[in-house]
């Protein structure tokens, strides 16, 4: 059991005098219910109960005063309500919607009473939940491991240290980068990491919990799918979607004769997933920054372990020191966003990335992210130099002057020229560094 950095939210929540029922959100097996059970260690009461299983849904079914349901529980497990120190968790939420809905009362009639929900796919139970109490409850969305946590999972202390510094070091670049592409591999998922570690951090031994992880996943989302037709669809989308890089079309998805509102209906569902999201382009260079919904999407996988086990390539990135340079970087701009999403602490967060598409002429920028009203283009690149044309482009349209690339090299601040002749300043920051970009933004660009 390693440390997660949700564990001080879960503190700050609890320490905070009347504090809502919090609703712990996340894609199956990131380590929610791993996350609260060794949380409610910090209580004198702790009350656990799964909704999966039918007697402790039974508490719940047909019955909303609260107050009952909790005397209910007290009296199964043999507990006391101590004020102020039991925390009762309602794992698998989603098995019974309608417990959603009663958890204003809990903070209504029991404010002394904290309460933790959690649950995978709740994208789907909330749109059948009649009354959401907004304004009752607070959120937190939980992923797979980012590199900090990897680091810290692998005890690689030392690392972890040069990693956090700001201004940063070159002295544990090499170290850094050998780790991050090892993490880029066998991706952030908590029962993979817990495995590596526990297995002399071998990666050859992971392929079966890598199956196990995909296969509840796959069995989970044809649930969701309305008829036989759906699932169809579903099950094809999954089974082609690993091996896409390039930008996608909804109609004829994979080779396919699907309709285009039949695949992107299942798009959207395997997004409330959590399993496959879609990234969507802009063409803005200032605030605010707006998807181009009609413009094609890119594919973002929950995991990027997952993604390189679902698509055979584990194996090909093993002992390759550059990353970038396979599958001309999509798999490192794929943890690119992974990381960004995981650290951007905000409720179904996805980057965008820039285009400008004309008939002889079109510029792509991989990412962008808004820091105060600037839009920051990223570019992903291989090695020390790089092309960097689609990045002059969204300069020479932009309303400032900073850009920055992620690679495999140390980090310097450079200056560039555009072919306006625009001069800008061109962050170079070595890729495993991009969940810091916030942090070295602040304290170069201000």
């Amino acid at each position: 059991m390693f440390k997660r950095k949700a564990e001080k939210a879960l503190l700050d929540w609890g320490k905070s005098k009347g504090n809502k029922p919090l609703i712990l959100r996340g894609a199956r097996q990131v380590g929610k219910s791993t996350l609260v059970e060794k949380f409610g260690k910090s209580y004198k009461q702790f009350l656990s109960l799964n909704l999966e299983r039918s007697k402790d849904a039974s508490f719940f079914i047909g019955e909303d005063d609260v107050k009952l349901i909790l005397d209910k529980i007290l009296l199964e497990k043999s507990s006391e309500f101590i004020p102020g120190e039991t925390l009762l968790f309602i794992d698998e939420i989603q098995e019974v919607p309608e417990v959603i809905a009663l958890l204003r009362y809990f903070y209504e009639d029991f404010p002394a009473l904290d309460v933790i929900a959690a649950g995978s796919l709740l994208e789907f139970s909330i749109q059948d939940v009649p009354s959401f109490p907004v304004g009752r409850i607070e959120q937190f969305q939980l992923f797979p491991l980012d590199f900090e946590e990897f680091l810290e999972a692998l005890g690689e202390n030392k690392a972890l240290e040069y990693y956090l510094q700001v201004p940063m070091s070159d002295l544990a670049h090499d170290k850094l980068l050998e780790l991050f592409n090892r993490y880029i591999i066998i991706g952030g998922m908590p029962e993979v990491v817990s495995i590596y570690v526990k297995n002399g951090k071998d990666v050859s031994s992971l392929q079966k919990v890598y199956s196990s992880i995909w296969d509840n996943y796959v069995n989970d989302i044809e649930k969701y799918g309305k008829n036989q037709s759906e699932r169809k669809i579903l099950r094809h989308i999954i089974a082609t979607a690993p091996a896409v890089r390039d930008r996608i079309s909804f109609e004829g998805f994979g080779n396919s004769s699907y309709r285009s509102r039949d695949v992107g209906e299942a798009f959207r569902k395997l997004d409330k997933a959590g399993l496959i999201r879609l990234i969507y382009p802009t063409s803005d260079t200032t605030v605010p920054l707006t998807p181009n919904f009609k413009r094609k999407p890119k594919i973002q996988f929950l995991d990027t372990g997952l993604l390189n086990y679902a698509s055979g390539i584990q194996a090909s990135l093993l002992g390759v020191k550059d990353l970038n340079s396979l599958y001309r970087g999509y798999i490192t701009n794929h943890m690119m966003v992974q990381e960004l999403i995981a650290r951007s602490g905000r409720l179904s967060y996805v980057p965008v990335f820039w285009t400008r598409e004309k008939a002889n002429s079109n510029a792509e920028v991989d990412i962008l992210i808004q820091y105060k009203t600037k839009l920051i283009p990223i570019e992903v690149k291989s090695g020390a130099k790089g092309r960097l044309r689609s990045l002059h482009e969204y300069i020479d349209r932009s309303d400032h002057a900073e850009g920055i690339r992620l690679l495999a090299n140390h980090f310097l601040i450079d200056e560039g020229t555009t072919r306006s002749e625009k001069v800008f300043r061109l962050f170079n920051i070595p890729y495993y560094a991009v969940g810091r970009i916030k942090e070295l933004i602040e304290q170069y660009i201000d």
